[in-house]
């Protein structure tokens, strides 16, 4: 009947405050009884406090931690009845590959390209069913941050750490960053026999490509069942681009070798071409735009496949009957004096004791 286990264990550690309060309480009366001895005459004293039940009070405090207890208790979640059920997951695979090299720093839009990549990239992982996701940083070199997962969690914390930083080599480079995300959608791929799995490769950058062979490693992924869309963040007017100190004060802009400064301009025509080679969608992102939204609608036409079927413990959740127990004893404590019904009169302009 009173089989159950606690969900946060850790709440339990609170258990400690009773013995602690009724240690305390004890010591204030001890301390209280000195302090009235000291400064004020026994007979005043017990005229005084001939009213206390001191009876009443033991039981308030006694009412006071078992309702604390009861709390605490249902803070601990307590559950019964343990029962397993199948679940099953379908999804897709998809590798994000985020463009970080210094072009994405531009402020042609606000806050800046790349910050604008991060809150839309952001979206899209809240916008996820049971799709299995990763992420590639790259410029002129990618690196994988993240193996596919369906934590949104981490991959949120990973999208929030993109920077420059992330890869030795600056540079647009689309073929090393479609190669990577390629390995990396191999070497994760669903388990088992289900030949139905259709992966995706996601490119987010503002199109500037310094590098060749870009369109035929999309032409090859795509080949072989890699489809690729492409988000475009940029203007065609262009920005310059921020160099800031360790504090993150600018300091000036990028400049060309002959001293010129440098203006990115993002035309998104090396994004479409990638898009079409790999039999996708490619969506201009603005501030506030339907980009991310039109991206989820397009890839939602795909097959889904069924991942790996998991076993789900579940239990009958009892912190309910715990909470209203100790709510029913605080209202009792609340409700209950300290003071003997009978034993004071009233007479005149003074109450008295009763002989």
């Amino acid at each position: 009947m009173f089989d159950y286990r606690f969900a946060d264990q850790a709440a339990l550690n609170l258990l400690l405050l009773i013995p602690m309060i009724v240690f305390l309480l004890w010591w204030m009366r001890k301390r209280t009884r000195a302090v009235i001895q000291q400064q004020i005459s026994p007979k005043i004293a017990a005229f005084l406090t001939r009213s206390l039940a001191p009876k009443k009070r033991t039981f308030k405090i006694w009412l006071q931690c078992l309702s604390l207890l009861f709390f605490i208790l249902a803070l601990g979640r307590p559950q019964s009845g343990e029962g397993r059920q199948k679940a099953k997951s379908e999804g897709l695979e998809i590798m994000l590959a985020v463009d970080v090299s210094n072009s994405m720093l531009s402020e042609d839009v606000r806050p800046s390209r790349l910050e604008l990549a991060q809150k839309e990239l952001t979206r899209f992982v809240d916008s996820l069913g049971g799709d299995k996701v990763g992420i590639v940083a790259f410029a002129g070199s990618a690196i994988l941050l993240s193996p596919m997962t369906n934590d949104k969690g981490a991959l949120k914390m990973y999208i929030e750490s993109l920077s420059p930083t992330a890869v030795s080599t600056q540079g647009t480079d689309f073929k090393k960053a479609i190669d990577e995300a390629y390995q990396a959608l191999n070497r994760g791929g669903t388990e088992g026999d289900n030949p139905a799995v259709t992966r995706v490769i996601v490119i987010a950058s503002d199109g500037e490509d310094n590098e060749k062979g870009g369109l035929d490693m999309a032409k090859k992924a795509a080949s072989e069942g890699v489809r690729i869309f492409t988000l475009g963040f940029g203007t065609e007017a262009g920005g310059q681009i921020p160099v800031r100190d360790d504090n993150g004060n600018l300091v000036g802009y990028k400049k060309d070798k002959t001293g010129q400064t440098v203006v990115s301009r993002s035309t998104g025509e090396a994004l479409k071409e990638l898009a079409e080679a790999g039999q996708g969608t490619y969506q201009h992102v603005t501030f506030g735009g339907d980009a991310v939204k039109n991206l989820r609608a397009s890839i939602d036409q795909l097959q889904r496949a069924q991942f790996d079927t998991m076993e789900v413990s579940h239990y009958n959740e009892h912190y309910q009957s715990f909470l209203l127990i100790g709510l029913i004893l605080g209202l009792l404590e609340l409700f209950l004096g300290e003071r003997k019904s009978e034993g004071r009169l009233w007479r005149g302009r003074f109450e008295v004791a009763v002989d």
